[in-house]
């Protein structure tokens, strides 16, 4: 789903562009089968897996677009992702059709997150593998920041969530999964963009990971991160 600031942001700051690659690099060390990119957005995480030979379908929820359908996307025309334009919550596959979804700044935005639980259980096959990306922390500090500032934050579009380790965790529990990861991620903002900020993102991209291991610390990052499995 496309950015709730209306601009393609997150493509132009290199640090975060660290974090998908990361991202791309653990889903396709588990060698998965078929992914499913669920809000794909721009197709970002969709470019990124199939360059790492992950087969990934892709899909978005746009209403402002005139009808449902499979559509190339603007920003990698050579990928393609079902589009759908009524339902925010029914998806276009079968039972148990894929072996992995990813939710990468997704969950969190969507009107009907319960829903949305039960309809990607259902996609997916018994033991198959739920990677949920970006989930926002209900104590992270740049949150509060951004707040403070009149900047976008989440919870200010009409149907952003915010989550603790305890709410995030029950949620998914109560759809269907089980946990079998959890992290806190995102110490530093990712989304700068501009020369100096691409000169440094390896380096900011390494602070980011080393502050977040730091117990204690990290209960103010940005960001919940997740793995469950599909019982």
């Amino acid at each position: 789903m496309d950015n709730p600031r209306g601009a393609d942001v997150n493509l132009r700051a290199a640090p975060q562009m660290c974090e998908y690659e990361a991202i791309a690099d653990r889903i396709a060390a588990d060698r998965p089968g078929l992914v499913l990119d669920w809000g794909c957005g721009w197709g970002q995480m969709t470019d990124l897996l199939r360059r790492r030979g992950v087969d990934v379908r892709s899909f978005d929820f746009r209403p402002e677009v005139e009808a449902p359908g499979i559509r190339r996307l603007t920003r990698y025309p050579d990928l393609e992702a079902y589009i759908e334009t009524d339902d925010p919550v029914r998806l276009p596959y079968a039972d148990s059709e894929f072996d992995a979804v990813l939710s990468c700044g997704v969950l969190e935005h969507v009107a009907r997150p319960l829903d949305s639980l039960d309809e990607l259980r259902r996609v997916l096959r018994p033991g198959g593998l739920l990677y949920v990306y970006k989930l926002p922390n209900r104590f992270s500090y740049l949150e509060a920041i951004a707040r403070r500032l009149g900047l976008y934050f989440h919870g200010k579009a009409e149907f952003d969530q915010i989550y603790d380790r305890r709410s995030a965790e029950a949620l998914v529990r109560g759809h269907g999964f089980d946990i079998t990861e959890f992290r806190r991620t995102n110490m530093l903002p990712l989304t700068i963009s501009g020369r100096l900020a691409t000169q440094a993102a390896g380096a900011i991209w390494c602070a980011n990971r080393a502050l977040a291991r730091i117990p204690g610390l990290n209960l103010a990052a940005t960001n919940l991160e997740l793995v469950a499995i599909r019982r």
